[in-house]
């Protein structure tokens, strides 16, 4: 199954469903994550990901995100990237790679790597501009190896907070006012969960920036958001 960064009309659409529901509930609960700077301390470890458009220089949170970033740096190792395209570029949104070869054949992964987005969330990590994100299926446990390089901040791709308490007393979402919610509901509910940021580019934006704007149209099993002109990942590597 092709994985997604969910693009936001699909969003829309499946919270729509999940609020009719009734699971629970468009303002976040005022609960807020620790305010911290972003790659300022801790455990990093910087890429370097050589594209057929030029340079793309990124750190990766091994401390916010452990198991995520060495998931991601075990692809690396194995090679898993190079000859893989963005084969995902929607200007607004984000650009999506790593699964991908040139042919449209889709590479063979691992395991999925567990879902930490609640923790990088709660470590500072948060899906704005320029950082990447473990693409997924509608499963909140399905991220392999295909990543995206968000474009805009995408704040709907955050996990949602959920408040203390069990039950948890009060939560807000969609508009929708939820008493008394079962908090194993609340962390459960696919819709919650978001998209795990584990690193930052940190040099080489104009890059992702001519990716962001190349033209794209139908390509492979892709009826749309394909490069006309393929952007190949030549290689991740590792940077001292």
């Amino acid at each position: 199954m092709t994985q997604t960064a969910l693009a936001p009309q699909l969003h829309q659409r499946r919270l729509t469903t999940w609020a009719a529901l009734a699971f629970v509930l468009a303002s976040f609960f005022p609960v807020t994550a620790p305010a911290q700077t972003v790659g300022s301390t801790g455990n990093t470890t910087k890429v370097r990901i050589s594209t057929s458009m030029g340079d793309i220089d990124a750190e990766l949170y091994a401390d916010k995100a452990p198991k995520t970033v060495a998931n991601f740096l075990q692809y690396v190792n194995d090679k898993h990237y190079d000859g893989t395209i963005f084969h995902r570029v929607i200007a607004g949104f984000m650009v999506q790679g790593g699964g991908y070869d040139a042919q449209y054949k889709e590479k063979k992964t691992r395991a999925p790597v567990p879902h930490e987005g609640r923790q990088s969330l709660a470590a500072g990590l948060k899906n704005t501009t320029g950082t990447l994100a473990m693409a997924r299926t509608n499963d909140p446990q399905s991220a392999t190896a295909q990543f995206f390089i968000n474009v805009v901040d995408n704040a709907f791709l955050d996990p949602t907070p959920i408040p203390d308490g069990d039950p948890v007393a009060k939560f807000q979402y969609q508009g929708r006012v939820y008493e008394n919610v079962a908090r194993a509901q609340l962390l459960g509910a696919p819709q919650l969960y978001g998209y795990t940021v584990f690193g930052k580019v940190t040099s080489g934006m104009d890059v992702v920036q001519k990716i962001r704007t190349t033209p794209t149209g139908a390509g492979g099993p892709f009826p749309a958001d394909v490069p006309r002109t393929p952007v190949l990942i030549q290689s991740i590597t590792l940077l001292k």
